[in-house]
């Protein structure tokens, strides 16, 4: 069926540019924002707007304040544009199960995608060259990471939380010395961003 009427989960520009496109074709738009975020373009750019509950970016993270405004507002759509909940596996899940349809990947995809070590797996079954790496360092030894870290032969490797976005969970590695320490604080970072301490290497690219 046509989308009759789209949600924007987001803020800023990438809200502006949907609300933009949708009007290009004819389709209202519902603008969300927390208080704190009343006067913002995004807002006055849509059709409508409905409020969210609480302040600040952790408002537009409401899984359930966001599919109850959709809901509420008649819209049978919701576009996340990037970041926020816009990679988030259960949101677009959540959005199947409330009959709403997600502008964006698939639940399954989304999923794969946000697991590196799985997408680096896809990436070599299709042929898709990638760069030397390991598989998820919790499911391999120390010996092992130090062993890779070896055959990069004087190369740098860096640390990237398996969950991970954003920068964070990463650490560059230069010295054998510092693998295991460059680990354990990429995983805690990890674990506290994303709520996955998972980790693995890889060769890092220098410009």
């Amino acid at each position: 069926m046509p989308v009759t009427k789209i949600l924007i989960a987001n803020r800023g520009e990438i809200a502006v540019r949907i609300a933009r496109a949708a009007a290009e074709r004819g389709i209202p738009t519902v603008a969300v924002h927390p208080e704190d975020d009343a006067a913002s373009l995004h807002v006055r750019v849509a059709d409508e707007a409905r409020a969210l509950p609480g302040q600040g970016v952790a408002a537009y993270l409401d899984i359930d304040a966001v599919i109850e405004a959709a809901r509420a507002a008649g819209a049978d759509a919701i576009h996340p544009g990037y970041g926020f909940l816009a990679e988030n596996a259960s949101f677009a899940r959540r959005c199947a199960e409330a009959g709403l349809t997600f502008i964006g990947p698939t639940p399954e995809q989304l999923e794969l995608f946000g697991d590196k070590v799985r997408a680096r797996a896809l990436a070599e079954e299709c042929g898709v060259p990638v760069m030397p790496g390991t598989m998820e360092i919790g499911r391999a030894s120390l010996d092992e990471a130090e062993a890779f870290f070896r055959s990069l032969d004087g190369a740098a490797a860096i640390v990237k939380a398996v969950a991970g976005g954003g920068g964070r969970g990463m650490r560059v590695v230069r010295s054998l010395d510092d693998l295991e320490e460059s680990i354990e604080r990429a995983s805690a970072e990890a674990r506290a961003a994303f709520g996955d301490g998972s980790v693995y290497l890889e060769r890092l690219v220098e410009a």
